[in-house]
Order: structure tokens, then C-alpha cells, then sequence
């Protein structure tokens, strides 16, 4: 099935209720933006957990981190604006879609972490056993990186399709090749190729091919910072905190344990704003326009819990009837607002200006 095709039968099921291939009834009824409100389905949840076992870790001090990988649609431009969406009191944090973490290490940088629960999620296995092996052993991680480092000073172009396509690739395929997810099973020599192919690769992206492999070319840098082992070990000294969790999982897992009061933040793949800008390849699955529609009946039902969430993503019309033409959404304390971003991917340097993209949340934005 082609992308137009499935985005133009998503978009007729958003504007006019006709179902959606791959949702249930059940999960469709929400992506309908003129529904009826009476007889709307809620959705059926697992019981969060009881509050007194997990909202308060012990107090830890204040260290400021930086994120130690680049990543697509990271939100270091924006964080002025995402602070002002930042509630003035919450319970437990949440990014389903960790990324770079910049939101993360922002809040903690504030010092607004201390003492709370700090959930870091995604399903991308290589993104997640990276961080966990960065959490796990860091200094094995930096002599690994110091190597790559000098390895590429010497001989760049050579180190770089070296390490990606005879040690990197061939590494993670066969983690992949074993059951479940296997993030776990990431290894600190992994995860040092990882940042070094991350921090000289083009743009620094995470892209697979049909195969799985991946096959990101070298950037054009002069001098990367490849190894930035002061900020590494202050990363996995915060993440070593209690209270710190690290899931290789999927978005919707949030609904299992988030409570009212809790701030989740979500940065998933954006809607594609034409045919030949989509990059949702950071997965085998990619992100189409069923996962939109998936996300956004999670959103709605935190938001109708009582926890405090923020959207950021693309201005489609696909996320407009999710978010804006939505009755449900809206009736669930869900705003809209339009605000600018530097776009960092693209093939051209001067394509890469401020574009506008949509933050959703039902909390009020500060002046």
C-alpha cells in the first residue's frame, strides 16, 4: 500500500468517520474530528499505579548535561517555547519518544527533576541501548569513542564506512536477529559506534534501509566533537539516579502507569508536509499515518486522566483533524498553537530556515 494512498484513506476517515484499515472500531471512533460526543467509546486502560510506589525518589544534586547524540527533529532550537508549556507542578516525567533527550536534560539542567520520577522511552533498540549503555558503562563507552576518534582524525572517509559497514552493521544485525527487543542486550563497543557514526554521519541521522542495515553517508564536519567524555559521565551519573527508567517500548505503555499530575511529553516522527519529505525510518515499522491516529487517542486519554501532556509535531492536515477540527480533542482541554523551528534535515543548506509545526497540550501557555 502506498504512503499517498494510505494518508489520503487516513485523512477521509479523520474528516468524515468512515473507518480506518488497521484500527478497530473502537480505536477509530476517536479519529472522527465531528463525532458525536454523546455514546463517544472511551478508551479501555490498565490501572495506574497505586501513587505511593513510585512518585518520590530520594533528592539527588543538581548536574548539568548536554544531549550526547544528535537526532531528527531533536528539540534543542525550541526549548524556549517548550518552556512555557512546562506545568508549575507535576508529578512523574515522560518522554515516550526519547530521541536526543533534549527536554530531558533541559528540565534537569532547571533543575525540575530532582526528586521525581524520570521515565525515557522508545522502541528504537539501537537509540535505547545506547543510552543504557551509557548509563551501565561509561567509561568503557569513552575509551571505545577515543579510539573511533582518533581512528578518524588519521583517515576519515576510511574510519567512517570501516566502523559502519564491517563492525556496526554486522554488530547490531545480529543482536536483531534474537527474540524480543533487544536493547538490553547493547553492548559498550555498539554503542560507541553509535555516537561516532551520529556525530559524523550526514546531519546526524538514523536512517535503515529495507534491509535493515544502516546506511547513513559521512557528513562533511572539519573537526567533530567525537568524544565529549566530561558530558558522558555526567549523563550517566543522572541517569544512575533512583527514580531514572530507561524502556525500550512502545508510546502507548504510558497508559499502563501514568497518574494525574504526571507531565508526559511526546516528540514522535512528524507528519510529512509533502510526498518527499517524510523521514520516519528510525524503525522497521516507520510511523505512518495509523500511528498519528494511535497517538493521538493516547494523548486524549492522559488528558482526560488529568496528566499534563505536550505534543509537538507537524502542520498537516492530517495532525489538524487529529488535533484542531477535533471535537474530542478539544473537549479533552486540547489547544493548538503554531510556532517556528529551524529545520535541520535536508540535502540543501539553504532549505533549512524556520518552518512552522504545531505544540498540543492542555496546559495553558505562560506569556
Amino acid at each position: 500500500m502506498s504512503q499517498k494512498f494510505l494518508e489520503s484513506h487516513v485523512y477521509a476517515a479523520l474528516v468524515y468517520g468512515s473507518p480506518v484499515r488497521g484500527l478497530s472500531p473502537s480505536r477509530a471512533i476517536i479519529c472522527e474530528p465531528f463525532t458525536r460526543l454523546a455514546g463517544y467509546e472511551k478508551m479501555t486502560t490498565v490501572p495506574a499505579q497505586s501513587r505511593a510506589t513510585s512518585r518520590r525518589p530520594a533528592a539527588s544534586s543538581h548536574v548539568e548535561i548536554r544531549p550526547f547524540l544528535k537526532w531528527a527533529g531533536g528539540k534543542r532550537q525550541l526549548l524556549p517555547q517548550l518552556a512555557r508549556f512546562q506545568p508549575p507542578r507535576f508529578g512523574a516525567y515522560c518522554e515516550p519518544f526519547l530521541g536526543s533527550g533534549a527536554l530531558f536534560c533541559d528540565l534537569q539542567n532547571r533543575g525540575l527533576l530532582s526528586g521525581r520520577r524520570a521515565v525515557l522511552m522508545d522502541n528504537n533498540s539501537d537509540l535505547v541501548g545506547c543510552w543504557l549503555a551509557v548509563r551501565r558503562e561509561a567509561p568503557r563507552v569513552i575509551r571505545s569513542l577515543r579510539r573511533l576518534a582518533a581512528a578518524h582524525a588519521s583517515d576519515p572517509n576510511d574510519t567512517y564506512y570501516r566502523v559502519r559497514d564491517e563492525r556496526f552493521n554486522p554488530g547490531r544485525r545480529k543482536l536483531s536477529l534474537t527474540d524480543g527487543r533487544w536493547g538490553e542486550r547493547y553492548t559498550p563497543g555498539l554503542a560507541a559506534m553509535l555516537i561516532y557514526l551520529n556525530r559524523t554521519g550526514f546531519n546526524g541521522l538514523f536512517r535503515l534501509n529495507a534491509a535493515g542495515g544502516f546506511n547513513v553517508p559521512i557528513g562533511r564536519y572539519v573537526n567533530p566533537r567525537i568524544c565529549d567524555a566530561g558530558n558522558l559521565r555526567r549523563v550517566s551519573d543522572v541517569l544512575s539516579r533512583p527514580g531514572v527508567e530507561i524502556r525500550e517500548d512502545d508510546f502507548e505503555s504510558v497508559c499502563e502507569w501514568a497518574m494525574p499530575g504526571d507531565f508526559v511529553y511526546f516528540d514522535p516522527p512528524y507528519a510529512p508536509v509533502s510526498a518527499t519529505a517524510s523521514f520516519t525510518a528510525y524503525t522497521s515499522g516507520g510511523f505512518p499515518s495509523a500511528s498519528q491516529c494511535r497517538l493521538q487517542q493516547v494523548v486524549i486519554e492522559l488528558a482526560r486522566r488529568g496528566c499534563y501532556v505536550l505534543l509537538s509535531n507537524s502542520i498537516t492536515p492530517v495532525i489538524t483533524a487529529l488535533y484542531v477540527d477535533n471535537l474530542v480533542a478539544r473537549a479533552a482541554g486540547l489547544r493548538a498553537y503554531k510556532v517556528s523551528a529551524r529545520r535541520s534535515i535536508n540535502s540543501r543548506g539553504s532549505a533549512r530556515g524556520l518552518v512552522g509545526e504545531y505544540l498540543i497540550s492542555n496546559i495553558q501557555r505562560r506569556d
